[in-house]
């Protein structure tokens, strides 16, 4: 499986407009059927520069399919953002392959 990390870092000036517009992106996201769910977290490091930072993972279900996402979507969708919160937001995006995952189970 691969991840498709997205942190970005949001000044506080655009905070709460953009955590409302990123939980309407995320399903468009999803919907290009390229992946199979995402995970939204909030950073809890403090950056230099201030504001928030969040990560997005959003599993992709192959290689193939990230990249025809590459192809087909992304830049379309990353506009969106950009033309609504253009220099007050900072995003970077990082591929990650999973090589395992590890669980503990409770009785």
């Amino acid at each position: 499986m691969i991840i498709y990390n997205v942190t970005v870092n949001i000044d506080d000036s655009v905070h709460d407009e953009w955590l409302i517009w990123i939980k309407e992106h995320i399903p468009k996201v999803l919907a290009t059927g390229k992946f199979d769910g995402a995970t939204f977290s909030k950073v809890l490091v403090e950056e230099e520069m201030g504001g928030q930072t969040y990560s997005i993972q959003y599993r992709s279900y192959s290689r193939e399919a990230l990249d025809k996402y590459y192809q087909e979507d992304a830049d379309k969708l990353r506009q969106e953002g950009l033309k609504k919160f253009a220099d007050k937001m900072l995003a970077f995006r990082t591929e990650l392959e999973v090589i395992d995952t590890y669980a503990v189970n409770f009785k």
